[in-house]
């Protein structure tokens, strides 16, 4: 492909002088300069045909040439004082008295002027209405790293031990293609790093980029649609085609799914520009060949919307998932970020990754960041694990809201709510271990809030597990109308989540008996919110969503009678929990030994999950009530 010829405002100027030197240089050639004295005299003598004066000068064409010229020019004079050097025989001539420099700056100043306007008022609103100069308007946006400027190598990314043995192929081809190909396989065209935002996808990629020692070129989607159409599709070309000049290099787009998404959704006006670019990238990756040394990566956190021909083997050929990080995964993240703090003796990296479950890279640093300030705010000489904990529950329920005052009654209420969750909680089998009931307000809205703490990652969970669960979620309510005779709306954030889990257990699990072993919802994971959400699309009668609904009752209302059963059975404790948090306003297992497990519960139970699609996120397992 002939490399393509770019417009340059400079050839334009070039050009222009150019064509004013010569039209200065032909004016010049046939102009006679004289003095005025002899301009009068050849006057006299009829040797002039035309003049042509100004306030300075005189100009005229000769009647026949003169000496090979035919036009004149001379400085014009006062006429009496020229009739006095006449009559003197004096020859005379008329001087301009200017400034060169000053003649010049002039008119230089003004452009000047001008063009500064232009360069500080026209761009920045381009930049912002997207135009990024009119000039460059189709040139790619990516920002280019040669060989090991990322200053990443897989050293510098912990807890995502698989996706690096993935990636590892990639550095090897690029690094010795020869061997790589001896037995006739190249490597993948794209591949697709796919994980929940925060999980380290765009770390990788530039540890690619830094092992293999190539240029990289980094562009988020988003840079390649602009307002006008048809830029996306320029962007796409000179992107590899600049990437074509550098081979072996590795392109990098992040968040492809703002480019890449399906073509099926409908739309109007821009949805026809990201068309247009989303064709020129899937043309871009069925046009080059892989065994040059272009190796394209991208990464989302949404696959489910990309476009299936862009998802087709032989363009993104390879899918590699970036999880939330294990166990292991975490103590190795948090022994990377835990090298910029000092560190308290209790506070070591497996006890600070048994209280983070599901936690990203991101938010581990994150954590990290904030127990620092936690240990700074209490002037401290290290961070310490206490204020890590602290750190969980910011990051998790809010900063605390000491300034939010409630009355005596709504104070005694939603302390009887907050240690209904933890008694119960404490009295079923299978739940995690409570760690901390408090009655401070947050700043997301919460009135209180009680910690459970998980022993352990979790990947599987039982009927009884979830059941028991539900119980644990009801266990405000039933507190709050065992002991008031009423309830409130503090409960509103415990039964939205109690709802889901029951629907879960009839319409997706297939564990209700009188449901069958059916699936009724589908459900589609979505990196971005953590979360499965179902289709609307219900494909069962009327009668069924009837039984459904009867049967996510039902099991509501078996939980709700566990919850209430077990707040009867330990009523004083109840009302011992509720006086002890009201007056100390944080209660902690240790302050009140009643929170302990029950040892009765049988610790086989405890085998459980990380199904964030089944209920909560186990590393945010807060019960918070709220207040509608």
């Amino acid at each position: 492909m002939n490399k393509t010829h770019q417009f340059n405002v400079g050839y334009l100027l070039l050009a222009t002088l150019v064509v004013l030197l010569v039209q200065g240089w032909f004016g010049v050639r046939d102009t006679a300069f004289i003095s005025y004295s002899e301009f009068q005299k050849q006057l006299q003598a009829g040797s002039i045909a035309e003049v042509f004066v100004t306030d300075t000068r005189i100009e005229g064409n000769y009647s026949e040439p003169m000496e090979g010229k035919t036009r004149f020019a001379t400085v014009r004079v006062d006429p009496d004082f020229a009739q006095e050097l006449e009559s003197a025989d004096v020859t005379f001539s008329g001087v301009i008295e200017s400034n060169w420099l000053s003649t010049v700056m002039s008119w230089v100043l003004p452009a000047l002027v001008f063009f500064g306007i232009w360069i500080l008022v026209f761009r920045k609103f381009a930049a912002r209405q997207g135009f990024g100069g009119l000039m460059n308007v189709g040139k790619s946006k990516a920002k280019v790293y040669v060989e090991t400027e990322t200053g990443v190598s897989f050293r510098d990314v912990a807890g995502v031990d698989d996706a690096k043995m993935e990636l590892q192929e990639i550095v090897s081809f690029l690094k010795d293609r020869e061997t790589f190909g001896q037995l006739g396989a190249h490597v993948p065209k794209g591949v697709l790093l796919v994980g929940p935002p925060g999980t380290g996808k765009t770390l990788l990629a530039r540890a690619v980029a830094g092992e293999a020692g190539v240029p990289f070129y980094s562009i988020s989607g988003s840079e390649f649609v602009e307002m006008f159409v048809g830029v996306g599709a320029a962007r796409v070309r000179d992107l590899f085609e600049q990437a074509r000049s550098t081979v072996p290099c590795i392109i990098f787009i992040d968040e492809l799914d703002a480019v890449g998404s399906s073509r099926n959704a409908g739309g109007f006006g821009g949805h026809d520009e990201k068309e247009q670019t989303l064709n020129q990238l899937l043309s871009e990756l069925d046009g080059f060949d892989p065994s040059t040394g272009i190796v394209l990566l991208a990464a989302t956190n949404r696959p489910e919307v990309l476009d299936p021909a862009l998802l087709r083997a032989g363009r993104f050929d390879r899918q590699v998932v970036v999880d939330r990080p294990d166990r292991p995964g975490r103590v190795a993240i948090l022994k990377v970020h835990m090298k910029k703090v000092i560190l308290g003796e209790d506070a070591d990296a497996e006890s600070i990754a048994g209280i983070t479950p599901g936690f990203t890279g991101a938010e581990l640093a994150n954590l990290i960041n904030e127990a620092a300030i936690v240990a700074t705010r209490r002037k401290a000489e290290s961070v310490c694990l206490r204020d890590f904990t602290e750190a969980v529950e910011r990051i998790v329920a809010g900063s605390q809201k000491h300034g939010r005052l409630l009355n005596a009654t709504e104070r005694d209420r939603v302390a009887y709510h907050e240690m209904g969750h933890a008694l119960v909680a404490s009295s079923l089998p299978g739940m995690d271990p409570v760690h901390k009931v408090s009655i401070i307000p947050r700043s997301i809205g919460a009135l209180g809030y009680t910690l459970q703490r998980p022993t352990e990652d979790r990947f599987l969970i039982t009927t009884d597990e979830l059941k028991n669960r539900m119980s644990v979620l009801l266990a405000g309510r039933a507190a709050e109308e065992l002991m008031f005779g009423e309830i409130s709306t503090g409960a509103s954030d415990d039964l939205v989540k109690v709802t889901d889990i029951a629907r879960q257990i009839v319409t997706r699990f297939g564990m209700y008996p009188g449901m069958g072993q059916v699936v009724l919802e589908e459900q589609r994971s979505t990196w971005l919110q953590g979360d499965a959400i179902r289709t609307q699309a219900r494909d069962y009668s009327e009668q069924t969503a009837r039984e459904v609904d009867l049967a996510v009752r039902q099991l509501i209302d078996d939980a709700y009678l566990v919850a209430r059963r077990i707040l009867e059975q330990r009523h004083d404790d109840l009302q011992n929990g509720a006086a002890l948090l009201i007056e100390r306003e944080t209660l902690t297992p240790h302050d009140f030994p009643a929170l302990e497990p029950d040892p009765q519960k049988p610790e086989g139970h405890r085998k459980s999950m990380q199904d964030r699609s089944a209920t909560t996120d186990p590393a945010r397992q807060v019960d918070i009530s709220t207040i509608d």
